[in-house]
Protein backbone atom coordinates (compact mmCIF):
# COMPACT_ATOMS: atom_id res chain seq x y z
CA UNK A 1 0.00 0.00 0.00
CA UNK A 2 3.04 2.54 1.11
CA UNK A 3 4.53 1.80 -2.32
CA UNK A 4 1.59 2.46 -4.38
CA UNK A 5 1.16 5.95 -2.24
CA UNK A 6 4.85 6.64 -3.17
CA UNK A 7 4.42 5.79 -6.80
CA UNK A 8 0.97 8.01 -7.33
CA UNK A 9 3.05 10.59 -5.73
CA UNK A 10 6.13 10.21 -8.18
CA UNK A 11 3.58 10.04 -11.02
CA UNK A 12 1.36 13.31 -9.99
CA UNK A 13 4.29 15.32 -9.38
CA UNK A 14 7.36 14.04 -11.90
CA UNK A 15 8.11 16.93 -13.45
CA UNK A 16 8.49 19.46 -10.13
CA UNK A 17 10.51 16.26 -8.55
CA UNK A 18 12.78 16.85 -11.87
CA UNK A 19 12.54 20.16 -11.42
CA UNK A 20 13.66 20.32 -8.15
CA UNK A 21 16.80 17.78 -9.13
CA UNK A 22 17.59 19.85 -11.50
CA UNK A 23 18.06 23.37 -9.55
CA UNK A 24 19.97 21.38 -7.22
CA UNK A 25 22.06 19.71 -9.11
CA UNK A 26 22.60 22.84 -11.68
CA UNK A 27 23.16 24.78 -8.58
CA UNK A 28 25.79 22.46 -7.27
CA UNK A 29 27.46 22.56 -10.62
CA UNK A 30 27.47 26.00 -11.40
CA UNK A 31 28.93 27.10 -7.88
CA UNK A 32 31.92 24.36 -8.00
CA UNK A 33 32.69 26.53 -11.25
CA UNK A 34 35.13 29.30 -10.83
CA UNK A 35 33.86 32.59 -11.98
CA UNK A 36 36.63 35.49 -12.32
CA UNK A 37 34.15 38.09 -11.61
CA UNK A 38 32.99 37.51 -8.41
CA UNK A 39 34.40 39.05 -5.36
CA UNK A 40 36.06 38.21 -2.13
CA UNK A 41 34.68 39.12 1.06
CA UNK A 42 37.00 41.68 3.35
CA UNK A 43 35.74 40.27 6.47
CA UNK A 44 33.68 42.74 8.44
CA UNK A 45 34.72 45.12 10.95
CA UNK A 46 32.49 45.02 13.81
CA UNK A 47 31.03 41.16 13.22
CA UNK A 48 32.03 38.38 15.63
CA UNK A 49 34.63 36.03 13.52
CA UNK A 50 34.30 38.56 10.95
CA UNK A 51 37.91 37.98 10.14
CA UNK A 52 37.30 34.37 8.81
CA UNK A 53 35.57 35.16 6.12
CA UNK A 54 38.06 37.20 4.80
CA UNK A 55 39.12 36.00 1.14
CA UNK A 56 35.84 33.57 1.00
CA UNK A 57 34.13 34.25 -2.81
CA UNK A 58 30.99 37.15 -2.16
CA UNK A 59 28.15 37.21 -4.01
CA UNK A 60 26.87 33.93 -5.44
CA UNK A 61 23.70 34.74 -4.97
CA UNK A 62 23.79 35.89 -8.78
CA UNK A 63 24.15 32.33 -9.57
CA UNK A 64 21.86 30.93 -7.13
CA UNK A 65 18.68 33.46 -8.63
CA UNK A 66 19.76 32.70 -12.23
CA UNK A 67 19.84 28.63 -11.35
CA UNK A 68 16.31 29.63 -9.60
CA UNK A 69 14.78 31.83 -12.58
CA UNK A 70 16.06 29.28 -15.45
CA UNK A 71 14.41 26.23 -13.59
CA UNK A 72 10.98 28.23 -12.81
CA UNK A 73 10.80 28.77 -16.67
CA UNK A 74 11.84 25.47 -17.67
CA UNK A 75 9.84 23.37 -15.48
CA UNK A 76 6.70 25.68 -14.14
CA UNK A 77 4.25 27.12 -16.74
CA UNK A 78 5.16 30.62 -16.90
CA UNK A 79 2.65 33.72 -16.34
CA UNK A 80 2.89 37.47 -17.24
CA UNK A 81 2.69 38.04 -13.40
CA UNK A 82 5.67 35.37 -12.98
CA UNK A 83 7.65 36.92 -14.80
CA UNK A 84 7.51 40.39 -13.74
CA UNK A 85 8.31 38.86 -10.63
CA UNK A 86 11.45 37.09 -11.76
CA UNK A 87 12.90 40.38 -13.18
CA UNK A 88 12.08 42.08 -10.01
CA UNK A 89 13.72 38.98 -8.59
CA UNK A 90 16.91 39.36 -10.40
CA UNK A 91 16.54 43.64 -9.86
CA UNK A 92 16.67 42.98 -6.15
CA UNK A 93 19.71 39.98 -6.47
CA UNK A 94 21.55 41.93 -8.72
CA UNK A 95 21.24 45.46 -6.51
CA UNK A 96 22.86 43.14 -3.85
CA UNK A 97 25.64 42.32 -6.00
CA UNK A 98 26.25 45.49 -7.56
CA UNK A 99 26.83 46.18 -3.46
CA UNK A 100 28.66 43.46 -3.02
CA UNK A 101 31.11 44.40 -5.53
CA UNK A 102 31.13 48.20 -4.33
CA UNK A 103 35.13 48.94 -2.90
CA UNK A 104 32.78 51.35 -1.02
CA UNK A 105 29.46 49.91 0.70
CA UNK A 106 26.25 51.30 -0.40
CA UNK A 107 24.61 53.74 1.91
CA UNK A 108 21.28 52.64 4.15
CA UNK A 109 19.73 55.00 1.82
CA UNK A 110 20.73 54.50 -1.28
CA UNK A 111 19.83 50.91 -0.40
CA UNK A 112 16.53 51.52 1.19
CA UNK A 113 15.61 53.61 -2.06
CA UNK A 114 16.27 50.84 -4.44
CA UNK A 115 14.26 48.34 -1.96
CA UNK A 116 11.39 51.44 -2.46
CA UNK A 117 11.36 51.51 -6.05
CA UNK A 118 10.91 47.61 -6.38
CA UNK A 119 8.52 46.60 -3.88
CA UNK A 120 6.41 49.55 -5.40
CA UNK A 121 6.71 47.63 -8.77
CA UNK A 122 5.86 44.28 -7.39
CA UNK A 123 2.86 46.03 -5.20
CA UNK A 124 1.24 47.32 -8.37
CA UNK A 125 1.90 44.18 -10.09
CA UNK A 126 0.38 41.79 -6.96
CA UNK A 127 -2.53 44.61 -6.71
CA UNK A 128 -3.54 44.44 -10.49
CA UNK A 129 -3.01 40.45 -10.56
CA UNK A 130 -4.51 39.42 -7.12
CA UNK A 131 -7.62 39.96 -4.43
CA UNK A 132 -6.84 42.25 -1.43
CA UNK A 133 -7.98 40.22 0.65
CA UNK A 134 -6.78 38.39 3.63
CA UNK A 135 -7.07 36.09 6.45
CA UNK A 136 -6.17 35.83 9.60
CA UNK A 137 -7.44 32.75 12.04
CA UNK A 138 -10.00 31.94 9.70
CA UNK A 139 -11.75 35.44 9.36
CA UNK A 140 -11.39 37.15 5.80
CA UNK A 141 -10.66 40.80 5.59
CA UNK A 142 -10.98 43.01 2.48
CA UNK A 143 -7.98 45.37 2.45
CA UNK A 144 -8.29 48.78 1.09
CA UNK A 145 -5.64 48.47 -2.05
CA UNK A 146 -3.84 51.56 -0.61
CA UNK A 147 -3.77 50.54 2.76
CA UNK A 148 -2.71 46.90 1.13
CA UNK A 149 -0.13 48.57 -1.28
CA UNK A 150 1.10 50.20 1.86
CA UNK A 151 1.11 47.23 4.00
CA UNK A 152 3.03 44.75 1.57
CA UNK A 153 5.56 47.50 0.73
CA UNK A 154 6.74 47.22 4.67
CA UNK A 155 6.28 43.71 4.79
CA UNK A 156 8.65 43.90 1.21
CA UNK A 157 11.20 46.19 2.98
CA UNK A 158 11.32 43.92 6.73
CA UNK A 159 11.88 40.60 5.46
CA UNK A 160 14.78 41.84 2.42
CA UNK A 161 16.32 43.82 5.19
CA UNK A 162 15.73 41.32 8.27
CA UNK A 163 17.04 37.98 5.37
CA UNK A 164 19.92 40.34 4.73
CA UNK A 165 21.18 40.57 8.38
CA UNK A 166 20.81 37.33 9.24
CA UNK A 167 23.12 36.41 6.93
CA UNK A 168 26.17 36.33 9.17
CA UNK A 169 26.57 32.66 10.24
CA UNK A 170 27.50 30.27 7.66
CA UNK A 171 24.18 28.29 7.11
CA UNK A 172 21.95 30.09 9.02
CA UNK A 173 20.24 32.30 6.89
CA UNK A 174 19.75 29.76 3.97
CA UNK A 175 18.63 27.41 7.05
CA UNK A 176 16.09 29.65 8.26
CA UNK A 177 15.35 30.43 4.51
CA UNK A 178 14.04 26.92 3.55
CA UNK A 179 12.17 26.32 7.33
CA UNK A 180 10.18 29.42 6.45
CA UNK A 181 9.38 28.69 2.86
CA UNK A 182 9.02 25.14 3.52
CA UNK A 183 6.64 26.04 6.13
CA UNK A 184 4.80 28.18 3.77
CA UNK A 185 3.95 25.64 1.22
CA UNK A 186 2.77 23.18 3.63
CA UNK A 187 0.80 24.91 5.06
CA UNK A 188 -0.80 27.09 2.17
CA UNK A 189 -0.05 24.66 -0.73
CA UNK A 190 -3.83 25.16 -2.30
CA UNK A 191 -3.87 29.29 -2.47
CA UNK A 192 -0.44 29.34 -3.26
CA UNK A 193 -1.24 27.22 -6.17
CA UNK A 194 2.15 27.16 -8.70
CA UNK A 195 4.17 29.31 -6.43
CA UNK A 196 4.35 26.83 -3.75
CA UNK A 197 6.39 24.39 -7.02
CA UNK A 198 8.48 27.75 -6.66
CA UNK A 199 9.11 27.17 -3.12
CA UNK A 200 10.33 23.66 -3.78
CA UNK A 201 12.56 24.92 -6.57
CA UNK A 202 14.46 27.73 -4.47
CA UNK A 203 14.50 25.03 -2.10
CA UNK A 204 16.51 23.00 -4.58
CA UNK A 205 19.07 26.01 -4.72
CA UNK A 206 19.12 26.59 -1.31
CA UNK A 207 20.41 22.99 -0.42
CA UNK A 208 22.59 23.16 -2.76
CA UNK A 209 24.26 26.67 -1.65
CA UNK A 210 24.53 24.72 1.89
CA UNK A 211 26.65 22.17 0.33
CA UNK A 212 29.32 24.98 0.24
CA UNK A 213 28.00 26.96 2.89
CA UNK A 214 27.95 24.96 6.31
CA UNK A 215 30.87 25.92 8.96
CA UNK A 216 33.61 26.23 7.82
CA UNK A 217 32.27 27.97 4.15
CA UNK A 218 34.35 28.26 1.26
CA UNK A 219 31.51 30.95 -0.14
CA UNK A 220 29.03 33.24 0.85
CA UNK A 221 25.83 34.03 -1.17
CA UNK A 222 26.47 37.80 -0.06
CA UNK A 223 23.57 40.66 -0.43
CA UNK A 224 22.82 39.64 -3.92
CA UNK A 225 21.53 36.19 -2.08
CA UNK A 226 20.33 37.42 0.85
CA UNK A 227 18.13 40.30 -0.13
CA UNK A 228 16.81 38.07 -3.14
CA UNK A 229 15.83 35.59 -0.54
CA UNK A 230 13.86 38.16 1.70
CA UNK A 231 12.35 39.65 -1.27
CA UNK A 232 11.16 35.72 -2.15
CA UNK A 233 10.08 34.72 0.54
CA UNK A 234 7.81 38.40 1.12
CA UNK A 235 6.32 37.79 -2.41
CA UNK A 236 5.36 34.16 -0.84
CA UNK A 237 3.44 35.35 2.25
CA UNK A 238 1.75 37.93 -0.22
CA UNK A 239 0.52 35.15 -2.81
CA UNK A 240 -0.49 33.08 0.27
CA UNK A 241 -3.45 35.28 0.98
CA UNK A 242 -1.72 34.98 4.63
CA UNK A 243 0.76 37.63 4.89
CA UNK A 244 0.78 38.21 9.04
CA UNK A 245 1.26 34.40 9.04
CA UNK A 246 4.73 35.87 8.21
CA UNK A 247 5.26 36.67 11.57
CA UNK A 248 5.48 33.49 12.59
CA UNK A 249 6.86 31.16 9.41
CA UNK A 250 9.48 34.01 9.80
CA UNK A 251 10.17 34.54 13.51
CA UNK A 252 13.70 34.01 13.73
CA UNK A 253 14.44 35.56 10.82
CA UNK A 254 12.54 38.80 12.48
CA UNK A 255 14.17 38.34 16.05
CA UNK A 256 17.22 38.32 14.59
CA UNK A 257 17.96 40.91 11.80
CA UNK A 258 15.05 42.87 13.02
CA UNK A 259 15.77 44.12 16.54
CA UNK A 260 19.33 45.46 14.93
CA UNK A 261 17.08 47.31 12.80
CA UNK A 262 14.70 48.79 15.26
CA UNK A 263 17.88 49.52 17.47
CA UNK A 264 19.27 51.65 14.84
CA UNK A 265 16.02 53.40 13.46
CA UNK A 266 15.32 54.49 16.70
CA UNK A 267 18.78 55.63 17.54
CA UNK A 268 19.08 57.53 14.06
CA UNK A 269 15.80 58.96 13.95
CA UNK A 270 14.15 59.11 17.39
CA UNK A 271 17.38 59.60 19.23
CA UNK A 272 15.77 56.45 21.53
CA UNK A 273 18.79 54.00 22.98
CA UNK A 274 17.83 50.55 23.12
CA UNK A 275 19.46 47.03 23.65
CA UNK A 276 22.57 48.72 24.54
CA UNK A 277 24.04 46.05 26.00
CA UNK A 278 23.16 43.90 23.56
CA UNK A 279 24.92 42.75 20.22
CA UNK A 280 22.92 42.59 17.12
CA UNK A 281 22.17 40.93 14.99
CA UNK A 282 21.15 38.38 17.95
CA UNK A 283 23.18 35.67 16.57
CA UNK A 284 26.56 38.12 17.01
CA UNK A 285 24.93 38.17 20.67
CA UNK A 286 24.55 34.26 21.23
CA UNK A 287 27.99 33.53 20.00
CA UNK A 288 30.30 36.97 21.39
CA UNK A 289 28.29 37.10 25.15
CA UNK A 290 26.33 33.59 25.44
CA UNK A 291 29.62 31.54 23.82
CA UNK A 292 27.41 29.59 21.46
CA UNK A 293 29.55 28.31 17.93
CA UNK A 294 28.56 28.63 14.77
CA UNK A 295 26.90 25.54 14.91
CA UNK A 296 24.90 25.72 18.11
CA UNK A 297 23.68 29.15 16.47
CA UNK A 298 22.30 27.29 13.68
CA UNK A 299 20.76 24.24 14.98
CA UNK A 300 19.03 26.29 17.99
CA UNK A 301 17.96 28.94 15.70
CA UNK A 302 16.02 26.26 13.78
CA UNK A 303 15.09 24.44 16.31
CA UNK A 304 12.98 27.74 17.57
CA UNK A 305 11.97 28.09 13.97
CA UNK A 306 10.14 24.60 13.27
CA UNK A 307 8.68 25.14 16.76
CA UNK A 308 7.09 28.70 16.02
CA UNK A 309 6.25 26.85 11.96
CA UNK A 310 4.42 24.03 13.96
CA UNK A 311 2.04 25.98 16.76
CA UNK A 312 1.26 28.53 13.64
CA UNK A 313 0.43 25.47 11.42
CA UNK A 314 -1.78 24.20 14.79
CA UNK A 315 -3.41 27.99 14.91
CA UNK A 316 -5.02 28.44 11.05
CA UNK A 317 -4.95 24.94 10.25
Amino acid sequence: MLVGLLNNVVEQYQVIIIGILFACVSTLAMLKCEFKFLPQDQGREFAVNGELSKGKIRGVGIIMVACFIFSSILFIPVTKEYVIYAILLFAMMLSGYLDDMSKIPWSDYKKGLIDFVISLVTVIVFIKNNSTDITVFGNVFHINPILFGFLAIVLLWVSINVTNCSDGVDGLCSSLSIVTLFSFAVIFPVQLGDYKNYIFLMVGVLLAYLYFNTSPSTMLMGDAGSRAIGFFIALIAMKSGHPISFVGLALLLIIDGGLGLVKIFLLRFLKISILKNTRTPIHDEMRKNKGWSDTQVVYRFLAFQIVASVICYLFIA
